[in-house]
């Protein structure tokens, strides 16, 4: 059966029982992608349920060209969508998400756009524009989220209206402080005092997020059908487990999120710190040297003892002694529980995906890791292992000869960097925009050559092999 509002009783599956057409948009959303209808719009729809959250119904609004598509499946379905749990014992659970109340695709209607998120209702606006969205110098054509915002905000200020509070969602550490950088740095540009206007009446928390959510494939949408009964141009996957840590740090009030089992803090810096140097980085750890070595999903390597023994040891020897104290979290178990959550053969999870824009996701994710340790003569061998697997990798040929589409936006860049990397070993590193000074650090060049020599000359098993076998200096 079709999905959207006119059906939405007559659907089998768990769904809405509160009245849509009676929630209000308290939330604008940019960036509706798997991600969010995953994460944030499911802890709202689980307050609707539950009754406490009218005024904080979501409107989801799209900038790029690629959002068209989920604008007009938005459309279609009166903005539901149906989420799928994968759970590892094979099982599954569905629900219909109503919490999406609109979307506006802005390149259709820019002006409409910056009306709804000036109106005094709008009182959060939350983003996930992926960690390379925050470039301001790359943000885009005439409609893109940094100017919508300030010319926005910049009416709220002319009218009076007080500043919303803006909530990054994205895996960045010191999400919150990125994007008030972004924000009013933009802002300052377009409109001299603006910036300084929203750097101080506008909010921004700092959130560390949590749910591995795959890109949705022609697969989930016919289980969706067959198993559930629904007609779903555009679902969503992800595993059971759900985190959402939040700095409590609002202008205009927020939903009681902490009903939805949102943990709100004064500050979420060692739980963003556990999660980004823990499970970012570990698939990143995963994701080359599994690629080179023939695995194309990542339950599949995580399941191979020897790779999830390389990620524990990068987790205990590297990523943990860099951490602070996390209260409330035992890291064992954290640390086991992630190596279940990638093994999950529900989720289906891609080695491509995790291997998409690495030049973003390893200076914020891994190389933090890196120069801590390099300060305080802790081990740098498997970190460094991890940074030569991505340099291997994107050479764009893998271990049988066969190409490897390296998607990143610095490919162009870094794709001939690797290839010249057989005649100078070090030309891949020297890239001073994603490595800094690390190609001037002796203990990280030492062991970056000795894996990147390994990987060419034995391959990317043999080299976790050998490497697991070493003594970690």
């Amino acid at each position: 059966m079709k999905l959207d509002n006119s059906t939405l009783t007559e659907l089998s599956v768990d769904k809405p029982s509160y009245r849509r057409d009676e929630i209000r948009v308290g939330i604008v959303h940019f960036g509706v992608g798997g991600f969010h209808r995953a994460h944030q719009a499911a802890y709202v729809d689980r307050l609707l349920e539950m009754g406490l959250a009218k005024d904080w119904g979501i409107c989801g609004v799209g900038v790029m060209p690629a959002d068209r598509k989920m604008a007009d499946v938005m459309a279609a379905q009166d903005g539901l969508y149906t989420l799928l749990l994968e759970k590892p014992d094979g099982t599954r659970e569905a629900r219909v998400i109503g919490s999406i109340v609109d979307y506006r695709y802005a390149p259709d209607d820019p002006e409409a756009v910056i009306e709804l998120l000036a109106a005094p209702s709008t009182r959060i606006i939350s983003l996930t524009i992926t960690e390379g969205g925050y470039n301001i110098d790359n943000a885009g054509g005439e409609v893109n989220v940094f100017g919508l915002v300030a010319d926005a905000l910049a009416r709220r200020r002319e009218r009076g209206v007080a500043s919303p509070t803006i909530v990054s969602c994205d895996n960045i550490e010191g999400n919150g402080d990125v994007a008030r950088q972004a924000f009013t740095t933009y802002a300052e540009r377009r409109q001299p005092g603006l910036g300084e206007w929203i750097g101080a009446h506008t909010r921004f928390p700092n959130s560390m997020v949590d749910r591995i959510t795959p890109v949705t494939t022609p697969e989930v949408i016919e289980v969706v059908t067959r198993e559930f009964g629904v007609d779903d141009r555009w679902p969503v996957v992800a595993e059971p487990f759900t985190s959402w840590v939040l700095e409590d740090d609002f202008t205009e009030g927020r939903p009681p999120l902490e009903q939805a089992g949102v943990l709100l803090v004064d500050d979420v810096t060692p739980y963003e710190l556990m999660k980004l140097r823990l499970l970012n980085a570990s698939h990143q750890s995963l994701c080359y040297f599994g690629y080179l070595a023939g695995y194309r999903l990542v339950d599949d390597a995580a399941s191979d003892p020897l790779f999830a023994r390389f990620l524990l040891e990068y987790m205990d020897l590297e990523a943990t002694p860099t951490l602070q104290p996390v209260p409330g979290i035992d890291l064992p178990d954290y640390k086991q529980t992630l190596i279940e959550r990638f093994a999950n053969p529900g989720i289906k999870d891609t080695i491509a995906r995790l291997c998409f824009a690495s030049s973003d996701r390893i200076p914020k994710w891994l190389l933090p890791v890196v120069r801590e340790n390099l300060e305080t003569g802790a081990p740098v061998r498997l970190s460094a292992a991890t940074v030569a697997s991505w340099a291997r990798y994107a050479e764009g040929v893998d271990e049988q000869g066969q190409p490897i589409d390296v998607q990143d936006q610095l490919a162009d860049i870094l794709v001939p960097l690797a290839q010249s990397q057989r005649e100078h070993p070090t030309a891949f590193i020297e890239n001073t925009a994603v490595f800094g000074d690390l190609a001037r650090q002796p203990r990280f060049v030492e062991a970056y050559l000795w894996a990147l020599d390994s990987l060419h000359r034995d391959g990317a098993r043999a080299t976790l092999e050998n490497l697991l076998g070493k003594d970690t200096p």
